[in-house]
């Protein structure tokens, strides 16, 4: 039997942090992961650099069935704190667009800084050990894993979510929050690409690896980004940011010239170059290639005639489809490639303060496995940093 303050299950970013900031407290931690090595989704993310917080962070910037619960973990650690970390180590950073800050050089940076801080602080960290059963005891908690027995008066579980199954991601943490009597919220796939009918594939085939800047609209909620076109479907920021928001069987709108007023400027372009055709006032901003294929599916009993001899109403028409494109998605790629799992561990069951279950002393909930999702840019992170330190300091 060994024997700890506090045990940590679940070795990516939000457990690493806790077990940084519990040990720093003079707790005695082991990580345990069932993984054959730590953070593999810390050394995926931003394409391998690690998008690993976001100047910008606040608490608009997050879903949850209650949008006050975050406020507490983040005004605690904020991505100040992170980044002075980051400084500490010396790894040198940039930031990307729109706040998003990332590695100059790989992940593998961000990894190595949090196992040496775990190593600081003499928090123990173990791979290859999946938990077989846990079981509430009078000293606190038993754990029957793969690499023995362990007790511990404290037990986090930060397993994450059902995103990217591949990286090893898995619903144990929502079996542990039903197995002392905690509420799950219904999960879905977050940050993840649409998919399309076998129709408006057929009308967009050849178009993959395609981007336009756009803004993108559903429910209420809009993103300004780019989309991308692939050979499933509509991905690319805007379509990922907007997925956390989009129900199944809701439209998505679609602006494809967010920055005019595209009537306007085809009355501009009809009186100044009478004989220009659509395509090529759609050219001046979409890709050639786009342009000349969305003139082909909507506008083909326009696209011989120069704009002379549109009418107001024709050329309304065309502005109305460009700005205010409707589409419905048949669906999502789901957890294979969605970078967030949205639902997860009911946030009223939990301290925002201490993240301890409130029926179920000593057991805490941090990260992912809760029902609170970020958007994309490095606020996911910025929450696993967060909800990990405040619940170490209260250990």
């Amino acid at each position: 039997m060994q024997k700890r303050d506090v045990i940590i299950i679940g070795a990516g970013a939000a457990g690493l942090m806790c077990a940084i900031s519990a040990g720093s407290r003079g707790k005695s931690v082991t990580v345990l992961d069932h993984a054959n090595k730590v953070g593999k989704k810390i050394l995926m993310s931003g394409g391998g650099r690690c998008n690993f917080t976001n100047y910008y962070t606040e608490p608009t910037n997050f879903l949850s069935e209650n949008e006050h619960f975050c406020k507490s973990a983040l005004s605690r650690y904020t991505q100040w704190d992170f980044i002075s970390l980051v400084e500490k180590h010396e790894i040198p950073y940039h930031e990307k667009k729109l706040g998003q800050l990332f590695c100059d050089n790989k992940a593998k940076d961000i990894v190595n800084m949090l196992l040496d801080e775990c190593s600081d602080v003499g928090a123990d960290v173990r791979t290859h050990c999946s938990i077989d059963k846990v079981e509430k005891t009078d000293k606190g908690f038993l754990l029957t894993s793969s690499q023995g027995k362990w007790q511990c008066q404290s037990l986090v579980i930060a397993t994450g979510a059902l995103s990217i199954p591949t990286m090893g991601a898995t619903g144990f943490g929502y079996d542990i929050a039903r197995q002392f009597g905690l509420k799950v919220l219904p999960t879905r796939a977050g940050l993840v690409p649409f998919t399309l009918t076998p129709k408006l594939l057929e009308d967009f085939e050849g178009l993959s690896g395609t981007s336009a800047d756009a803004l993108v609209s559903c429910n209420g909620v809009s993103f300004r980004e780019n989309i991308l076109f692939t050979h499933r479907g509509l991905s690319g920021p805007s379509i990922l940011q907007i997925s956390s928001y989009w129900e199944p069987g809701d439209a998505v709108e679609i602006n494809l010239f967010p920055d005019i007023d595209l009537y306007q400027t085809l009355k501009s372009v009809q009186q100044e170059r009478p004989k220009t055709h659509i395509n090529t006032v759609l050219a001046e901003t979409l890709t050639k290639k786009l342009a000349d294929r969305l003139t082909e599916l909507w506008f083909s009993s326009y696209k011989e005639k120069p704009l002379a001899e549109l009418s107001n109403e024709a050329l309304q028409t065309i502005a109305t489809q460009c700005q205010a494109w409707q589409l419905k998605p048949t669906g999502t790629e789901g957890y294979r490639t969605a970078e967030v799992t949205l639902g997860g561990v009911d946030t009223d069951e939990v301290s925002s303060k201490t993240f301890e279950a409130k029926k179920a002393p000593g057991l805490h909930f941090i990260g992912e496995v809760l029902d609170v999702t970020g958007h994309l840019g490095g606020f996911n992170f910025q929450w696993a940093w967060a909800s990990g330190h405040a619940c170490g300091q209260e250990l």
